[in-house]
């Protein structure tokens, strides 16, 4: 008799090594993007948001620039110019085409972007905003500039630029 044939050694089983971390998984990419991309629109709304605030506070600030300077010197004419100057620049920046109008259009368009409420008033075509389109172009120093109610004018200003500026701007 053959003494029996001793059992060959058995090893123990070999697990294979653990998966490395790279290259990650394609739901690992596609996750990435995504992330990178949210961060981008992120980050250019709040840039975006952030120069329509300074644009916001650059008009306000010029305005009362204007009503200080005016305060100072008092010139119905030369307020009524820069004025008018300074609602066409932030109309532009609103609607385009708004710098193409003239006389009662010009004054149209600025009563139609006041609140429903005060539209009927058209304090621009009917009130103090008229002066923006004939006091510009009196020579200064001259009698009936004095009679424009100056106080008016800013004040209409003031809130024209209040509610156009709390809408956003399309084209900033």
């Amino acid at each position: 008799m053959n003494p029996p044939s001793p059992a060959p050694e058995l090893r123990d089983i070999h697990l294979p090594p653990p998966p490395s971390w790279w290259p990650p998984a394609p739901g690992w990419w596609l996750l990435a993007v995504l992330v990178v991309a949210s961060l981008v629109v992120v980050l250019r709304w709040l840039m975006r948001r952030r120069r329509e605030r300074r644009w916001r506070m650059s008009i306000q600030a010029e305005l009362e620039r204007i009503a200080t300077a005016h305060e100072a010197q008092p010139d119905a004419v030369q307020l009524a110019m820069q004025v008018s100057q300074l609602l066409r620049r932030a109309s532009r920046l609103i609607e385009p085409q708004a710098a193409a109008l003239r006389d009662d259009e010009w004054l149209d368009f600025l009563d139609r972007q006041l609140p429903p409420a005060r539209i009927t008033d058209a304090p621009f075509r009917s009130g103090a905003g008229r002066l923006l389109i004939d006091a510009p172009y009196r020579r200064a120093g001259d009698p009936a500039a004095a009679m424009f109610d100056s106080r008016a004018l800013l004040d209409l200003a003031r809130g024209w630029l209040a509610h156009v500026l709390r809408r956003r701007p399309s084209h900033v």
